[in-house]
């Protein structure tokens, strides 16, 4: 209920009008049933537009610090992700990567849509970088089709660091779902998993018009980080 008053009648209407986000190939998300929805991450606004514009319940995975605050700010914080769909998960790797992917296969085993990034973070100057695995995985344990979402200037909206937003129109363009079951029972083999996971990212891709580098954007933020200090 709070999910629905948050997107129908509170946030959705303000951001739909200030943003006034286009979008193409909504005919590719299937009215019913789980699938994935694997989307570039150019800002921190790709959370909030993405749900507002389709019919159906979206939940993301958000890194669990954003459900950690304290005080006002924290309460406001973890309120907003509940009401935007977003769950927690613990990205520090081993069981909690485990622990992330069941959270996952749980929103899927009930027929709903799931949101994920491949890159596993914001990019830091707009650019796509290389796709993570661990969508790959989820996609052939769910049996699931996988429904490419290109979000088009979003961070020039909310790039990385700013704290308000700017007021420009932004866009959403779906592709036609992928089909992975060719490769189904073969989660554990890490070079179909990387095979899936670069079909999707070049799909992404193509949509996305973005330049590819095929390096990971935390290596990147990590580089960049070590210079500054």
């Amino acid at each position: 209920m709070f999910y629905w008053i948050m997107k129908n009648l509170i946030a959705g209407p303000i951001v739909l009008t200030i943003f006034r986000p286009w979008i193409r190939g909504l005919e590719n998300v299937p009215r019913t049933g789980g699938a994935i929805l694997a989307s570039n991450h150019l800002s921190f606004i790709d959370s909030v537009i993405l749900p507002l514009v389709l019919s159906r319940r979206v939940s993301f995975l958000a890194k669990s610090d954003y459900f950690t605050g304290k005080g006002i700010k924290g309460a406001l914080v973890r309120g907003f992700f509940l009401a935007t769909g977003q769950l927690p998960i613990d990205r520090s790797g081993g069981k909690a990567s485990e622990a992330s992917l069941n959270t996952g296969l749980g929103v899927l085993g009930r027929g709903d849509l799931l949101g994920i990034y491949p890159e596993g973070t914001r990019s830091p100057d707009a650019k796509m970088y290389r796709g993570r695995t661990g969508v790959a995985r989820m996609v052939l344990e769910a049996g699931v089709p996988v429904i490419p979402v290109a979000m088009i200037d979003t961070h020039k909206v909310m790039a990385i660091g700013t704290k308000v937003p700017k007021i420009r129109r932004v866009g959403v363009i779906i592709g036609e779902p992928l089909d992975f079951s060719r490769f189904e029972g073969l989660e554990s083999d890490r070079f179909i998993l990387r095979s899936v996971t670069d079909e999707i990212m070049y799909e992404l891709q193509r949509l996305s018009g973005q330049e590819y580098a095929d390096v990971y954007a935390t290596s990147v933020k990590e580089k960049r980080a070590s210079v500054a200090r």
